[in-house]
């Protein structure tokens, strides 16, 4: 006997009559308003390419859900792009839109009780917003991935998105010409879909799959592709059966789940802002699990197995032809938890049973791996207790110890024109702060600093501490993001005055502030203030609610 559905209300009450008159009004049936009701979360949108062809998605996950006994409604959520939301009050708004995200699904689905759930994923904000809904509400979810964009040439090499981004900080040192920049632009992106490359699109894509949250096979995988329409149709299907087993989120994201997501992450050198979007999901889950602690444990144990862009020269479509995130789980399979759950009801050993890679060149093995040092380390210290994140990728060069003056800024704006005019040198530790989960508010967004120090030559003469968000792109310098807390917070960052002396030995995982205590205690007396204040609307309500970054920025009070 099926079990009773929370949709279903008793014939003859308040909400039965209301919602009848409702959907026999949209031309639904007797027998329809008994089946498992469907939210299809869709994030579609005109504002942007990788959001462009979602309603096409969702006519087919439609119909897959009416053929498999379900009655599917689309509803839709903000969408935010990188690339266009980032433009307004200095990108604050990129990360609150990830909350906002989950509170419109728990307002549409919760409030309407529906059974189940399809979410549409995209950009770097949909996805983790997604799966945070699904572990707060906890009913049946399968997330399904939307896929990468076909990335275009330029004057007959590879040219994406994420290439465009990083050369256009170089226009204003002269590194690019405003001709060669338009070019690039113009032939980017050739099909719908999220950035190419391992940014914090297609990593929270892979994440999904590693937590088991999407259907194996699932990513990376190229947009509208018939292998993606493939699995679109099956997710239809199977969230019917989900909801009538009531096989929820938290029977699948568990502490190992969330442990197998963190190895991934470091064996693909994929974007650090996994690391806070991890951590989200596991509140929202309830899940006891430190996810920082998680990577702080594991970074010396996973290698990294493939060198995908920006991480080396391998494309994204090489590591979708190898086998994708499943292959890269074979080869972690005796580091894995293979006991931990999937959307298919099948654990991970199972899924992980008859994986083949596809090639050796691009997933390489544990004990021939691209790299043996961690790619991806958490670091802490007198200057940040909270911790910061550095992106270290594959094999390279760069200096795992520097010591420096502080040279301090408190926007993007203002840092990127002191490098414009000469006034960032060499040996200094450039100082981002006032722009973090408060202080921006929303974390705003300083890889174009990043970008703008390699245009000018200075990316590996200094070293840079941010509160602010980096794009997945980021892969070179010293760069310590994310800083927490912040200094709106009363983070130590806060007591940083320019020319104070910062140490930051990565392989000891520290960043320090060598400042005797008694100047420190004289500045805390000190009324510093830091941040953005008076802000109204969305970002107001973000500001007041919004825990520190290496807390998830989650909205508790």
């Amino acid at each position: 006997m099926r079990r009773i559905l929370r949709s279903n209300f008793k014939p003859g009450t308040p909400n039965w009559a209301g919602r009848r008159a409702q959907w026999r009004a949209l031309g639904l049936s007797d027998e329809d308003m008994e089946k498992p009701k469907i939210a299809i979360i869709n994030s579609s949108s005109e504002l942007a390419i990788c959001f462009s062809h979602l309603d096409g998605i969702a006519a087919k996950v439609k119909e897959a859900i009416r053929a498999a006994g379900g009655l599917p409604f689309e509803v839709r959520t903000a969408a935010p792009s990188d690339f266009i939301t980032n433009a307004g009050r200095g990108g604050g708004y990129i990360l609150p839109t990830r909350d906002l995200i989950v509170n419109d699904i728990e307002v549409q689905v919760e409030g309407a009780l529906l059974d189940g759930m399809i979410c549409l994923a995209s950009c770097d904000k949909t996805t983790p917003g997604q799966l945070m809904a699904a572990g707060r509400l906890n009913i049946p979810t399968i997330v399904v991935i939307c896929g990468y964009q076909q990335s275009g040439t330029y004057r007959g090499q590879h040219m994406d998105i994420e290439e465009v981004f990083l050369k256009s900080s170089f226009v204003a040192s002269g590194g690019v010409s405003l001709a060669e920049i338009t070019e690039m632009a113009d032939n980017a992106v050739r099909s719908p879909g999220v950035c190419a490359g391992m940014g914090t699109a297609n990593s929270m894509h892979i994440v999904c799959e590693a937590l088991g949250m999407s259907l194996p096979g699932s990513a990376p995988v190229l947009a509208n592709s018939p292998k993606m329409m493939g699995h679109v149709r099956e997710a239809g299907q199977r969230i019917v059966q989900m909801v009538w087993d009531d096989y929820k989120p938290r029977d699948i994201m568990t502490a190992e789940s969330f442990a197998n997501a963190a190895m991934v992450v470091l064996a693909l050198s994929a974007s650090i802002n996994t690391v806070k979007h991890l951590q989200a999901i596991a509140m929202e889950c309830e899940c006891d699990v430190d996810v920082y602690d998680l990577f702080a444990r594991y970074a010396d144990k996973i290698p990294l197995l493939a060198a995908i862009r920006p991480t080396g020269e391998g494309l994204i479509e090489d590591l979708e032809a190898a086998g994708g995130t499943r292959a890269v789980m074979k080869r972690l399979e005796g580091l894995l938890h293979c006991n931990a759950r999937t959307v298919t009801g099948q654990n991970v050993g199972e899924v992980l049973n008859d994986v083949q890679i596809a090639n050796e060149k691009v997933i390489h093995t544990v004990l021939n791996p691209v790299s043996k040092p961690p790619s991806l380390v958490i670091v802490k210290g007198s200057l940040l207790p909270g911790g910061g994140i550095v992106r270290l990728g594959g094999p390279s060069e760069r200096t795992m110890r520097f010591t420096g003056p502080a040279n301090i800024f408190h926007s993007r704006e203002e840092a990127m024109e002191a490098i414009g005019r000469g006034e960032v040198k060499p040996g200094q530790v450039v100082v981002l702060r006032g722009i973090g989960v408060k202080g921006g508010p929303g974390l705003a967004m300083t890889s174009s600093v990043v970008f703008a120090l390699d245009g000018a030559g200075l990316i590996d003469k200094v070293a840079v501490v941010t509160e602010g968000q980096l794009s997945g792109l980021v892969n070179r310098g010293l760069v310590v993001g994310e800083a927490s807390p912040e200094a709106m917070e009363g983070g130590p960052l806060g007591l940083v005055d320019n020319g104070d002396p910062i140490s930051i030995d990565v392989d000891k995982r520290v960043v320090n502030l060598d400042v005797p205590e008694e100047t420190l205690a004289k500045r805390r007396e000190e009324q510093r203030q830091f941040g953005k204040t008076g802000e109204r609307g969305w970002l107001s309500i973000y500001q007041r609610t919004v825990q520190p970054v290496h807390k998830g920025a989650v909205l508790f009070k």
